[in-house]
């Protein structure tokens, strides 16, 4: 920490800190919560941010702000003494030594001349600067935290009564949990993780390390499922519902102690899936062990739930930044928000997360694996059916125009590969509100028809293949900008994942269905990795990656050639696997390359309920 005798000794000092290094200028009248201050000054997610009074800047932020502090120093001038605070307030030069990770500096208020609109201060005129050169700053939302500046004895008694009237660490607990969580979260498990987020905090484990810990835990809970008895059944439902406390522990931990990180996107965003789709395959080896083969129902719940997310993702990729995006089955929607049963109500009927492992742990813990199973499909199924629909309605009545952002995002959530792109080079566009839709869903109905109707191995499959490829490229040959364009990566997920699970189930070679599941796993991390880059800014994969494992056009054709080619041998499952390992292996390297590197997003995920 620096103190600053006036605005230009701070521009100075300013100046001398390593470029490398956040900075925060804080006006030494500061009065309010040091979680006001740890909010504004230590979130490591934003370049530069503020609340009234204090200002703080991070490597790549530094440049403008430099800029921004000598143009608001040359507005208003230097020499004027340093306040003393007074005795008992909380300021900055005392808290920007806990809360920040660089140097900070303590600088004098300014005179009222050429004030900023809302902060005066020079943190708030050198905020409102760098806002008008285009450098974003965050102002995040203090609720009932005090920051202030006061300019007199009258402001600065209302400033510390405020203070004293609340208790920062409450609403510090009370803002770790998630705003919009399914109703066992928020009733069962967030009264109670945010103390288990505190624990950790005071004793210097991180997000990460949760996380980390939350997947041992659903692994060892997959392992005892793997048993196939009654005990491991029992011991994997409750080691499960342990899983998902840590997993709620690792984000409001994040959000305590704002620790976000580019490695801790990475993890939280992949994780869930990994734990909830291994804990499938666990309940699958021990239903075998138990002399009950369900693998098909263990793919055909994974192939769901991953069809049922990429709909959310599409859906909300495609609209979060159309232009007069107005509905009104969304105004409808907003309405019934204001009634509380029904929030509670469509948060539990989409079966979210916390929703469906309870149900999971549950009907494990009581029941056999095809229960769990029989119940995934239907609760799942129905859940499918009431988003889909809502979002049919919303896309038909609302008048928006897609964005180039939109269209592009969805042309990379629909991952195709060279096959559909060199159609997709000479065919012409499609013309029409909803062909773009209408071709990709013949497609799928075409390759997932043939493979259930047709004679395992046929090579009328393969043709049938060929017209997917076809009408795969012709529904991406134009911006996806239509009203219902975002179902086009949904269709092809669906077309692909099932199209693998049916012919491997219809293949009657030994290990197939595994294989698959192995195959489809390794698919749909590929298209969740793609899904939370996009989120995070960055853009999708790398073209070369998407090339090299083929496209979903790509890898659904060559699945079918195998199954024509390896009719009745053992060699479908190892052609499966090998694919699989080969996918994994690449997806994998490249997705550990990107999340570790500074380009990643240092974001946590705040995404979907589900």
């Amino acid at each position: 920490m620096l103190t600053a005798a006036d605005a230009g000794d701070a521009a100075a000092l300013l100046a001398a800190v390593p470029a490398s290094r956040r900075v925060a200028l804080v006006d030494p009248r500061f009065v309010g919560h040091v979680h006001a201050l740890r909010l504004g000054l230590t979130d490591p997610r934003f370049p530069a941010a503020a609340v009234p009074g204090a200002l703080t800047a991070q490597a790549e932020a530094r440049p403008a702000l430099v800029r921004a502090l000598q143009r608001a120093t040359a507005a208003v001038g230097a020499g004027a003494p340093t306040a003393v605070p007074e005795a008992g307030a909380k300021t900055a030069p005392q808290t920007a030594t806990e809360s920040t990770t660089g140097q900070a500096t303590g600088q004098t208020a300014a005179p009222a001349a050429d004030p900023a609109p809302e902060d005066p201060t020079l943190p708030g005129r050198t905020a409102a600067s760098l806002e008008a050169e285009g450098t974003p700053v965050h102002r995040p939302a203090l609720g009932s935290l005090v920051a202030a500046v006061p300019a007199d004895a009258e402001q600065e008694a209302a400033a510390v009564a405020g203070l004293t009237s609340v208790d920062d660490e409450a609403v510090r607990l009370r803002s770790a949990v998630k705003a919009h969580d399914g109703f066992f979260t928020t009733f069962c498990i967030s009264p109670y993780s945010r103390y288990i987020a505190r624990w950790c905090a005071r004793r210097g484990l991180t997000p990460n390390q949760v996380t980390t810990a939350s997947l041992v835990t659903a692994l060892v809970a997959a392992g005892a499922a793997a048993t196939g008895t009654r005990g491991g059944y029992i011991a994997a439902g409750i080691l499960l519902l342990v899983s998902f406390v840590l997993d709620c522990t690792d984000g409001q931990l994040a959000r305590y102690s704002l620790q976000y990180s580019t490695m801790g996107a990475w993890l939280d965003a992949t994780f869930d899936r990994a734990k909830e789709y291994a804990f499938y395959a666990g309940l699958a080896i021990g239903a075998v062990r138990g002399g009950d083969d369900v693998w098909t129902l263990a793919l055909g719940a994974m192939v769901l739930q991953a069809c049922r997310h990429v709909v959310d993702f599409s859906f909300n990729e495609a609209n979060h930044d159309a232009v007069a995006n107005t509905s009104p089955t969304a105004a409808l929607s907003n309405k019934l928000d204001s009634v509380g049963w029904t929030v509670w109500a469509r948060r539990m009927i989409v079966l979210p997360i916390g929703e469906r492992w309870a149900m999971i742990a549950v009907l494990t813990a009581l029941t056999t694996p095809r229960i769990v199973f029989y119940a995934l499909l239907v609760g799942c199924s129905l859940a499918a059916c009431y988003t889909t629909a809502g979002r049919l309605l919303r896309s038909l009545t609302r008048k928006a125009r897609r964005t180039d952002r939109a269209a592009q995002a969805l042309a990379d959530l629909a991952d195709s590969g060279p096959l559909a792109q060199a159609v997709a080079a000479v065919a012409p566009g499609l013309r029409g509100a909803f062909t773009v839709p209408a071709a990709a869903l013949l497609g799928a109905l075409v390759m997932i028809g043939s493979a259930l109707f047709l004679p395992y191995g046929s090579w009328l499959t393969v043709a049938a293949a060929g017209v997917y490829v076809l009408l795969s490229g012709l529904a991406v040959a134009r911006p996806l900008k239509g009203a219902l364009d975002w179902l086009v990566p949904p269709v092809f997920r669906a077309a692909e994942y099932v199209t693998i699970l049916v012919l491997a189930a219809r293949s009657d070679v030994p290990h197939a269905v595994p294989a698959a599941f192995g195959l489809v796993s390794a698919v749909a991390y590929h298209h969740y990795d793609t899904v939370y880059r996009i989120r995070g800014g960055t853009g999708a994969p790398p073209g070369w990656l998407v090339r090299t494992i083929g496209g979903h056009e790509g890898r659904t054709a060559l699945v079918a050639v195998l199954g024509a080619v390896l009719t009745h041998a053992s060699g479908f499952t190892t052609a499966l696997t090998a694919l699989a390992v080969a996918v994994a292996l690449v997806v994998l390297v490249e997705s550990i390359r990107f999340w570790v590197s500074s380009s990643a997003p240092a974001v946590h995920d705040e995404g979907e309920l589900a």
